[in-house]
């Protein structure tokens, strides 16, 4: 049965997403906020279909941290659960990528219609000042940014090396780092086919606020505060123990 509710799932999000890369070419003429508007209604439409089909639904803790303005949003990245679902969590956001991603069909229009901020990672002097130049830009416009600090995804319960990419961007613009920790991985695990039914849990910190702070504080403080979750998030989902 498993499986059978998966496959629903893939039928209408392989139909579905080329129609809506091909709404985003046609929105790119648009303003930007406009374009993410109606570009981003892919998202609530998947995220249900997600909870009919396979079961999987998530709860929040912490929404009162997020704050009332633009902010950075340090997340853990375990699946491609939390790309979609922190569209809905927080308010309108871009998220930060490397440039190589704006290649591939489908997928690559559509971060070019949602005006992500695309870098080179290739030469880091470059990726920062594109980085900076881009999110002051996208912030104009009242956009939030998203940034995973370990720049990969990562199996539940590991954690990486956490960049300074998003602690100077947040020093750069002054604004709030909002911490975010996560399970979608025991639910969703990377690369897999299958999505397991269940509850993924989103746990949101208080900001980090950069005034007075090295970028090695801010960095420490936010891997330790999403290293201090994991006690809470780790095993209890069905792919826990990195088998399903």
């Amino acid at each position: 049965m498993l499986i059978v509710r998966n496959l629903l799932y893939w039928v209408v999000f392989l139909t579905l997403t080329p129609l809506y890369s091909l709404l985003a070419i046609a929105m790119l003429p648009f303003p930007r906020v406009l374009r993410h508007r109606v570009v981003t209604t892919w998202t609530p439409l998947m995220l249900w279909w997600l909870r009919v089909t396979c079961g999987l639904k998530f709860e929040v803790e912490g929404a009162a941290h997020i704050p009332t303005q633009p902010a950075i949003i340090a997340s853990q990245h375990q699946s491609g659960w939390e790309t979609m679902a922190l569209q809905l969590i927080f308010p309108r956001q871009v998220w930060v990528a490397k440039k190589e991603l704006a290649w591939i069909p489908f997928f690559g229009w559509g971060l070019a219609a949602v005006s992500a901020i695309l870098i080179d990672r290739n030469s880091r002097t470059k990726a920062h000042q594109q980085l900076i130049n881009q999110g002051q830009d996208r912030m104009k416009d009242g956009f939030w940014i998203v940034i995973f600090p370990e720049g990969t995804r990562l199996p539940p319960g590991q954690l990486g090396k956490f960049r300074h990419g998003g602690t100077r961007l947040a020093q750069a613009l002054n604004v709030p780092l909002v911490p975010v920790a996560l399970n979608s991985g025991e639910y969703w695990p990377k690369n897999a086919f299958l999505k397991h039914p269940g509850t993924i849990r989103v746990i949101i910190g208080e900001p980090l606020y950069p005034e007075g702070r090295s970028t090695d504080d801010i960095t420490t403080a936010l891997h330790a505060w999403i290293a201090a979750q994991q006690s809470r998030l780790v095993g209890q989902g069905p792919c826990a123990a990195g088998v399903c």
